[in-house]
């Protein structure tokens, strides 16, 4: 359904006709000034969740051991796995996004792990794409989707891997259990 040879921008909001540079989000982005954002099609399947719903996701890198790949691959032959907490379900289930394609033209790579590119001027967009089914939308893109109770052990195994990852809105996860 997307194609490589663009970027994307994923959004809530439907009909935005000009994506404005601005401050970026978290002040430990590695991003100076004003940007838009936009994502590869490799990493698109990160984002196709509503916007606050925290994720771990991870995909196989060129570095992996095999205890990497055992414990968070297993019998598994994907290469990436995007991983939700199932409190987050409904508002999955009945969120509604869009997927703008954006003109590779306009921006340069802000991080390579994370697939980030942003862009210092606005951007108007190609086109946009309604996405009605999240979780049949990151499968199509050739993502493992994992369901978690809590994101907190997937977490703690994931950053200590020699993994490809991105941890996304974990500010938003069920309160880390005690142990």
């Amino acid at each position: 359904m997307f194609e490589a040879q663009l970027f994307y921008h994923v959004s809530e909001e439907s009909n935005i006709a000009v994506f404005e540079p601005r401050l970026p989000p978290s002040p430990d982005s590695g991003v100076q000034g004003e940007v838009v954002w936009a994502i590869d099609q490799e990493h698109l399947p990160n984002y196709l969740l509503p916007r606050d719903c925290p994720r771990v996701t991870f995909k196989t890198s060129e570095r992996p051991t095999p205890d990497d790949r055992g414990a968070l691959f297993g019998e598994s032959a994907g290469h990436r796995v995007v991983a939700i907490e199932s409190a987050w379900l409904e508002r999955i289930r009945s969120c509604h996004l869009y997927v703008y394609q954006m003109p590779k033209s306009d921006f340069q790579l802000a991080d390579c792990s994370a697939g980030y590119w942003i862009a210092r001027v606005p951007v108007v967009p190609i086109n946009a794409t309604e996405v009605v089914d999240c979780l049949a939308e990151i499968e199509k893109c050739g993502a493992e989707l994992r369901i978690c109770d809590t994101l907190w052990p997937l977490y703690d195994v994931v950053v200590s891997s020699a993994l490809d990852f991105s941890i996304i809105r974990m500010g938003n996860a069920l309160p880390r259990p005690e142990g």
